[in-house]
């Protein structure tokens, strides 16, 4: 049991800190917006904790993800609660993948592709929607002035951050679903 334990903390940490370098390696992340956002395949490590470890292991690797990004960079913190909403909830929320931990690792050992995907897919798509939602939301709160003259903010904020969410998700569900197929021995939680 505690060497349980201990292999999930190790793994959550690891996850984290390989989200953190997906994200700020020029070539694997592609930034859109002078302000922020960017396409990149920093969520995988997310994902993956999130459908080995369920709930728990990918909320936890999401929080230090985000707070790494406070800690040593490139976080734009303009507020602290602006700051909270965009590294501690949007990052932590991406955890929210694991509620499909069970179906996506019964799916791989059954052999059943097209199901684990279809979980995956819909795994990425809460993730990736509940962080797209606390940008938006931080978006409409603290960056109005970013919207150009005689564009609503609601608008800008859900276009600017769709602009990144959308393709990041395309990226995500497409990357891990390819790695659990493929090396489904790897992935899975050996419980």
């Amino acid at each position: 049991m505690r060497s349980k334990r201990t292999l999930f903390l190790i793994e959550v940490a690891i996850f984290a800190a390989f989200a953190y370098l997906l994200d700020i390696i020029p070539f694997l992340s592609f930034k859109i917006w002078a302000q922020g956002g960017s396409v990149s395949f920093a969520m995988i490590p997310i994902f993956i904790i999130a459908f080995r470890w369920g709930l728990k292991g990918g909320l936890l690797s999401g929080l230090l993800w985000g707070i790494l990004q406070v800690a040593i960079g490139p976080a734009s913190i303009y507020t602290p609660l602006q700051g909270f909403i965009e590294y501690g909830l949007a990052f932590t929320v991406l955890g929210f993948a694991g509620v499909f931990q069970k179906p996506v690792q019964q799916a791989i050992k059954d052999g059943r592709a097209k199901a684990s995907t279809a979980y995956i897919m819909l795994g990425v798509l809460i993730g990736s929607s509940l962080r797209f939602i606390a940008h938006y939301t931080a978006g409409i709160a603290f960056f109005a002035e970013y919207a150009p003259p005689g564009q609503s903010v609601w608008i800008y904020s859900f276009v600017y951050n769709l602009s990144y969410m959308a393709p990041s998700f395309i990226i995500c569900t497409i990357a891990v679903s390819f790695l659990f197929n493929k090396q489904p021995r790897t992935l899975l939680n050996a419980a």
